[in-house]
């Protein structure tokens, strides 16, 4: 970036490279949250049987985020009386702001990125940790117990599960050597088996242990008990209103796409298909810079997709069960995945880290592939009183109540 500037004697030219990332960075983010936003009720309508917005924007709804967006920009923005005034308007952009560095590090293609650090992945768990002191900002600031509750439940949340998500980060940087996050992308150049979530058992168990603290860090359901409508009215964010409420959920999905991004490149290849024997970005140039690009956001965007999935699937955990969770499950299991995979990489034969490979790879696309044909292949309707998708030919409770 800074090379475009370089018409511009220093310092200004790196300082305009700086604000032209930023202004890149900000568009990017608000922009994904507005589709987020769609899709978060979408997928909803969907998981609920309905059909979610379809009104304004043609049938399906594309501009009611936009609509929802204008109401917030206009909305009065009040202040409790009892609040601390400057931590209270400050708190919500500090949360956004730990969000948003966090894609400087981020790789989008080869050698795509705002700054290549040689300890990325240190930062980026770093400065999206930094998050939840916006969240205890606003819910110390606000005067209200409820805030005050969510804003404490977040802390204790994410001081622990960033514990085990920090030691599952830990298990693919032993097997790539590096901390940098464009080195562990080009590592996995080439076809799908490359991906170092296939690399040996205790990276494949290690994907899911970080996605599923990932989600619990991002404080979305069934870990959004700093959120907790029924028990906390809306929790840290109760008394925040119009442009201010709307950033911190600028934030929150700004660091469910910065996590999703990083589990695809400690994981899952990257910005690679998976379905090249090449770098596409060496081999056709700009096009395949855009290809990587296309390739490293979809795949954050559908694990950002996943995420939601899990929202209206699973239900909120009681804090206690959050905090069991993390200390007597996860944080155990990380550690054993770390020794594990340090064993491996001295003492596994050459033999078994080739046939694991292959076999997991080959056997998850099958998986992959049975899944994709039953759904196409699943009745669009079932015999009245039965259950659907996987209890199909099941008796709903009151069938059986009813001895039918």
């Amino acid at each position: 970036m800074k090379e475009l500037f370089s018409f511009l004697d220093p310092p200004f030219d790196a300082l305009a490279a700086a604000v032209a990332l930023a202004g890149i960075f900000v568009t990017f983010i608000a922009l994904s949250s507005l589709f987020f936003i769609w899709l978060e009720r979408k997928v909803a309508g969907r998981m609920q049987d309905r059909l979610g917005p379809t009104r304004v924007g043609g049938k399906f709804g594309w501009l009611q985020t936009v609509a929802d967006g204008i109401k917030l920009l206009v909305k009065e923005d009040t202040t409790p009386n009892g609040a601390d005034r400057i931590l209270f308007k400050m708190a919500p952009y500090l949360a956004f702001c730990a969000s948003f560095v966090a894609f400087i590090s981020l790789p989008f293609g080869n050698g795509i990125v705002g700054r290549e650090l040689s300890v990325g992945a240190f930062f980026l768990m770093a400065v999206l940790a930094c998050e939840v002191f916006g969240v205890i900002l606003a819910g110390y600031s606000s005067g209200s117990k409820w805030s005050l509750f969510g804003g404490i439940r977040e802390a204790a949340q994410v001081v622990s599960y960033e514990v085990p998500r920090a030691l599952c980060v830990l298990v693919p940087v032993v097997v790539a050597g590096t901390l940098n996050l464009n080195t562990m992308g080009q590592q996995q150049e080439g076809m799908f088996w490359n991906w170092r979530v296939f690399h040996d058992p205790f990276t494949l168990v290690a994907f899911f242990i970080f996605f599923i603290t990932a989600t619990a860090s991002c404080k979305r359901a069934p870990f959004d008990l700093a959120e907790a409508e029924s028990e906390l009215v809306a929790g840290f964010h109760t008394e925040y209103s119009g442009l201010r409420w709307s950033v911190f959920f600028m934030a929150e999905y700004g660091s469910m796409f910065a996590v999703s991004a990083a589990a695809s490149l400690l994981f899952l290849g990257g910005w690679h298909t998976g379905f090249l024997p090449f770098e596409p970005s060496q081999e056709w140039g700009l096009l395949g810079h855009l290809l990587n690009g296309v390739v490293f956001i979809g795949k954050g965007f559908f694990l950002v997709f996943v995420m939601m999935w899990m929202r209206w699937s699973l239900p909120r955990l009681r804090i206690d069960q959050v905090m069991m969770t993390c200390l007597k499950y996860f944080l155990p299991i990380a550690c054993v995945l770390l020794i594990g995979v340090g064993v491996w990489e001295l003492f596994a034969p050459d033999w078994l880290e080739s046939g694991w490979r292959y076999l997991s790879s080959i056997g998850s696309l099958l998986a992959i592939l049975a899944l994709i044909v039953r759904l196409l292949t699943a009745p669009l309707s079932v015999p009245k009183g039965q259950l659907a998708g996987a209890w199909t030919g099941l008796s709903t409770p009151l069938m059986r109540a009813s001895g039918r």
